[in-house]
């Protein structure tokens, strides 16, 4: 998948926007399985519009830079269509934080409980905001609900898997931390019966 495909699901969703909104859109919606910075996003539009995926009007502004919005072109939406027709490739796991905990029996084992630790407030941070994205979505509805009758159902879909990799995140982050911790405990115990 390409940063263009994100882009051109997240208009899918939003409609038109400015590059603002769509960092702020992408952010609350895409962020969960897929990662950009706003320069990123910016400069990715300027080449969808190049190349005819969307469309830019400049809106003009008192006492504020004008604005440009961003719209999907019928070629973005065919665009769109043809990505979802692919096959998916098979999702790898590049994460350095494993090959870390793979190597801390020669490494710096306080470090990487640090980074554990570090890791685990991440993924409850990100759990929390996806569970207000959740709440905001349902609007006081019951979720079989809101899925048999929600416009868009993929949005929710991509939440219910962001906050289930973040739950298998923080969980597995805690298991590990404990062993390192256990051993880390042992380690100190034998190394005082040593001396």
């Amino acid at each position: 998948m390409a940063l263009r495909d994100a882009i051109l699901s997240t208009l899918l969703v939003e409609g038109e926007a400015s590059g603002y909104d769509l960092a702020k859109g992408f952010d609350a919606s895409v962020a969960n399985f897929w990662a950009a910075t706003p320069q990123q996003l910016y400069r990715e539009l300027e080449r969808m519009a190049a190349d005819g995926l969307v469309r830019a009007r400049v809106v003009e502004q008192r006492g504020r830079p004008n604005k440009r919005l961003f719209a999907l072109t019928e070629a973005g939406l065919q665009a769109l269509r043809a990505f979802t027709a692919e096959p998916p490739r098979p999702s790898a796991i590049r994460d350095d934080l494993l090959v870390k905990v793979q190597a801390v029996d020669a490494g710096d084992a306080e470090t990487v409980r640090a980074a554990l630790r570090e890791r685990i407030g991440s993924a409850e941070a990100k759990i929390a905001r996806y569970e207000r994205l959740r709440a905001r979505l349902l609007d006081g509805r019951f979720e079989d609900d809101y899925l048999a009758t929600a416009e868009r159902v993929g949005p929710y879909l991509t939440l219910m898997r962001g906050l289930s990799f973040e739950r298998e995140n923080q969980r597995w982050c805690e298991q590990a931390l404990a062993v390192l911790e256990r051993r880390g405990t042992q380690a100190d115990v034998q190394g005082r019966g040593r001396t």
